[in-house]
């Protein structure tokens, strides 16, 4: 069956997007960040989700998922906040799975949101692992192909919404950039988060920025479970 023209012409936005995005892989960079900042793929209108999906959830003070997606994020004087179960942790010796703010060459934020992408580490303690991420975030000092980990004790960066949500000194939890140096810091983070914490220094191998290799990937049931983010569209 032949579509019309004028279908074809009002498809072409759509399958111009799928290509890039069903294409995304390369090589990029990691970071890490834990904020407790509302992820903006939590809003709704953020990208195009399959019929039934919803946007990634967040989370009142008191960790208890909410309802309205469109909660103003406690980061913008708001009551929304990211949920400590989209903290990483480990599948295997050689595989975990995680959250990541992130930006994608080639695409946009309405194409990135609540995809997933199989990262292999190329540097570090922990090259050669491999960790699926969803894309639940993005940022605007993230540079091209770079994937900020959602990483307990991985720093504030730009935002603090920790503060507020535990009562975390605004200069505590490590460095701005980077966070805790130590495993045994992880200690007096809130229960919630000490595993979260502890994985960089376990599985992770206190690897530092490693590199990696991406190719965006089905996401992993266990994944989407904890996240409540269905896969976009494509």
């Amino acid at each position: 069956m032949q579509l019309p023209k004028a279908t074809l012409l009002a498809l072409l936005p759509f399958l111009l997007t799928q290509e890039v995005t069903a294409q995304a892989s390369g090589t990029g960079k990691t970071t890490r960040y834990w904020d407790c900042c509302k992820a903006s793929c939590s809003w709704t209108k953020k990208t195009t989700l399959a019929s039934g999906s919803n946007p990634v959830l967040s989370c009142d003070a008191k960790d208890s998922p909410l309802s309205n997606y469109d909660t103003k994020s406690a980061c913008d004087k708001g009551t929304s906040y990211m949920c400590s179960n989209q903290s990483p942790w480990a599948v295997s010796e050689d595989l975990a799975y995680g959250f990541a703010a992130t930006t994608i060459a080639g695409g946009k934020e309405s194409s990135w949101c609540c995809a997933c992408y199989e990262l292999t580490f190329t540097s570090g303690a922990v090259k050669g692992k491999k960790m699926v991420v969803q894309a639940t975030n993005t940022g605007g000092d993230l540079a091209s192909n770079q994937f900020d980990l959602a990483i307990p004790g991985g720093g504030f960066g730009i935002f603090n919404g920790c503060t507020q949500e535990f009562g975390t000194p605004s200069t505590g939890w490590g460095a701005q950039y980077g966070g805790v140096s130590s495993r045994s810091a992880c200690d007096a983070f809130p229960a919630a988060l000490k595993a979260g914490c502890y994985f960089r220094f376990d599985w992770f191998g206190g690897s530092d920025n490693p590199g990696v290799t991406f190719k965006q990937v089905a996401c992993p049931a266990a994944i989407t479970a904890k996240s409540g983010g269905g896969n976009a569209s494509y």
